[in-house]
């Protein structure tokens, strides 16, 4: 098997970011965007290059295609959680879409780019849904205006849990193409392309699970793969101490707190292991914070600590 992961940037643009892999990433678009916007064919706008590494071992690596009848499509997957994220997302798309006019051409030449955003951390907690799309539409009446923005989170954790499920549980969690593909993002290492179940015996995912297990780095790749794959232990690490760190001068104040609220550190705890508890059982978001009366930061938080102590990147 493989020591290569998929969910790092570089692994999962050689995968879907070369002309030779290009049915396996129609596949993967497909399994995401809406009927209307189907694709039967795309051209890779930046496609996967080595020399990329050469002189930039830490280089964005999203997959920027566009479909033959022009809708433009940015696909980028993420493991660390970084501030503001969802702006750079905006961001993103705001570059996809304005690249495509050119000087002299009339703005009915743009045309609508998508951006989707793969993420290995909790992003957002006000919904179960492991898979968002975002529109722009009227406050009140929720008419669509400006339909050629769209942006989809797909948030990894939220469709796989934990990192020790087993094969027979994952193949329950399968009900569409796209769970097929988070499938192979999260758990390849439970699967074989030589002998997959019926719930995933799929041409698609068999051909990605043999380009992953037969793939090659250069020393300038690998190097760069492991850059990558360093820098994200060392941010997690970093964040996971920062938060042991607040917790500890956290805790005497949150004695006080305690004190003047009516509520001890052992209620505290009781609470938190309630709160562990519900986000195991997979219980709503927003039930839970209902529920605990913790706030929405105080629920992120422990969101995000209970995914670092199971997240282990392959």
């Amino acid at each position: 098997m493989s020591d290569i992961s998929p969910r790092i940037d570089i692994a999962f643009k050689k995968i879907f970011g070369v002309e030779e892999n290009k049915d396996l990433l129609i596949s993967l678009i497909n399994s995401i965007v809406s009927e209307d916007d189907q694709v039967s064919d795309i051209v890779l706008l930046n496609p996967y290059n080595p020399q990329n590494f050469r002189d930039d071992k830490m280089s964005i690596l999203d997959i920027k295609a566009k479909g033959v009848e022009g809708k433009r499509f940015n696909i980028e997957i993420q493991v660390a959680d970084e501030a503001d994220y969802d702006k750079r997302a905006l961001y993103y798309w705001a570059k996809l879409y304005t690249e495509q006019l050119k000087k002299g051409d009339d703005y009915s030449s743009l045309s609508k780019a998508i951006g989707i955003h793969i993420l290995n951390f909790t992003s957002i907690l006000e919904t179960n849904k492991y898979h968002n799309v975002f529109h722009l539409t009227e406050k009140e009446t929720r008419i669509p205006y400006f339909k050629d923005l769209e942006l989809h989170t797909i948030e990894l954790k939220k469709f796989s849990g934990s990192t020790s499920t087993e094969l027979s549980e994952l193949l329950t969690k399968i009900r569409s193409s796209l769970d097929l593909w988070l499938a192979f993002l999260t758990r390849f290492d439970l699967l074989n392309d030589k002998n997959l179940p019926k719930e995933l015996n799929q041409s698609h995912l068999q051909k990605a699970l043999n380009v992953i297990n037969v793939m090659n780095f250069t020393p300038e790749e690998r190097e760069a793969y492991e850059a990558h794959l360093k820098w994200y232990q060392v941010e997690a690490n970093t964040l996971k101490k920062a938060e042991a760190r607040g917790e500890a001068r956290g805790e005497a104040r949150g004695i006080e707190i305690g004190k003047a609220q009516g509520i001890s550190i052992g209620e505290k705890l009781a609470i938190e292991k309630m709160v562990l508890s519900m986000l195991e059982k997979g219980c709503n978001l927003e039930l839970i914070r209902h529920i605990s009366g913790l706030t929405k930061m105080e629920l992120n938080k422990l969101v995000n600590a209970a995914e670092k102590v199971s997240e282990k990147i392959e």
